[in-house]
């Protein structure tokens, strides 16, 4: 019987050829926590006695989410997770370098490998080619000490996605479309293979975007083959020797394939409160937003920055609308600075934040006022995301979001 690309992967890590539907123990390459989910570890981890970590220089603590901390409490958390690092010698990646999930493409993460992170998103690397999953405080504990983890083998849905898309169509509307198709809970812990002529074609940034919201759909990971455009990636963050490829078997088994025409696509948004709840652009052109937020792990990448640049440059938010950018690296934010964009956003009056979550989270930094309107390139709008249950979070492409900001309502022109 033919493997999928998860099935492959996990077969390798556990020694034995799986299929979907068995469980198993698999060896972990990467483990990783945030400053939310990174204390429990911490406590767990002390609690199972054992004197050290299995791979401490891949054992990542991110300090992303508060970042800098608005509260004592917080920063309170944070020391917890810099004094394990200096214990244990963990890695830690401290206020200012960024998301966990852009950071770990970024350095840590290569393809074949297996990385489990204490949050949902860290699915994003499986556009590198690994199986990339989420998991609790508590799996990653014994994930960080034993360098193992148990999990299920997913099924597969093979997301087929051919033709090209029409000027200023983004991926990210195409994974809208998707969760809108298939439902929030549609491939619930499911593995999402992409191929297709359309994911060949997209950049390394665009697939990120897609693996990232895989769990969006409920799914437990977003796959990708290695292909040249990896390998060009992982050369310009020098691990061109950690390239290789992985395939899956012309005969795999997949439980549903399901085919897109890339030309069908639209410009595409989440209204609130789920991600499924889907709509045209065209429809909403009637909401007024009080504010724009680009960034985060879903779209807050160096491509997507020149996108709203580009719409923005010499022009002026929308009075009324503020307009919050946040790169998700260092590295982004550098490479925005050397490429001028920075100065293209402040001078749109748009307000520039330290790379990180952002707004995201709600913790800090953009949250919304009792009725407010947000649209965001993030990837969850639930009720009370942005900070307060009585706002109200739409999703969508840095494009959407760049026009949004000059018109004062949802527009894609």
């Amino acid at each position: 019987m033919g493997m999928t690309l998860a099935e492959k992967i996990i077969s390798e890590h556990a020694g034995k050829d799986v299929h979907a539907g068995e469980l198993v123990i698999a060896n972990v390459d990467v483990a990783a926590v945030q400053d939310g989910t990174g204390p429990l570890t911490v406590q767990e981890f002390k609690k199972l006695g054992i004197p050290k970590l299995k791979n401490p220089e891949r054992s990542i603590l991110f300090i992303d989410h508060a970042s800098p901390s608005p509260r004592k409490e917080l920063s309170n958390t944070h020391t917890v997770l810099r004094e394990f690092s200096k214990e244990y010698g963990a890695v830690l990646s401290d206020v200012g370098a960024g998301v966990c999930h852009q950071r770990l493409v970024e350095t840590f993460v290569n393809p074949g490998e297996i990385l489990v992170g204490a949050d949902s998103h860290t699915c994003t690397s499986g556009a590198l080619g690994a199986f990339a999953t989420g998991m609790g405080s508590t799996d990653i504990a014994v994930a960080m000490a034993l360098g193992k983890t148990w999990l299920k083998v997913p099924a597969t849905f093979k997301i087929e996605v051919t033709g090209k898309f029409k000027p200023g169509i983004c991926s990210k509307d195409l994974m809208l479309h998707l969760i809108g198709m298939i439902g929030a809970d549609g491939a619930t812990y499911k593995a999402l293979e992409f191929c297709g002529d359309t994911i060949e074609n997209m950049s390394m940034s665009e697939r990120f975007t897609l693996a990232n919201m895989a769990v969006e759909a409920g799914a437990k990971a977003g796959l990708f083959v290695a292909d040249e455009k990896t390998k060009a990636f992982l050369k310009s963050r020098g691990r061109e020797d950690k390239f290789r490829t992985i395939r899956p078997d012309s005969d795999a088994v997949y439980e549903r394939v399901i085919k897109i025409n890339a030309e069908d696509i639209v410009h595409t948004v989440s209204c609130p409160h789920t991600v499924d709840n889907t709509k045209p652009v065209e429809e909403l052109k009637d909401v007024k937003v009080n504010q724009v937020f680009v960034g985060t792990c879903t779209n807050g990448r160096i491509e997507d920055l020149r996108i709203v640049a580009e719409i923005l440059d010499g022009r002026k938010v929308h009075d009324g609308v503020r307009m919050l950018i946040c790169p998700a690296s260092k590295d982004v934010y550098l490479q925005a600075l050397d490429e001028g964009l920075i100065k293209t956003f402040v001078e749109a009056n748009a307000t520039i934040l330290p790379p990180g979550c952002g707004p995201c989270v709600g913790v800090h930094a953009g949250t919304l006022a009792d009725g407010e309107v947000c649209l965001a390139t993030q990837n969850r709008n639930f009720q009370g995301r942005m900070g307060n249950v009585n706002g109200f979070i739409y999703l969508a492409s840095p494009y959407v979001a760049a026009y949004t900001a000059l018109r004062g309502h949802i527009s894609a022109e």
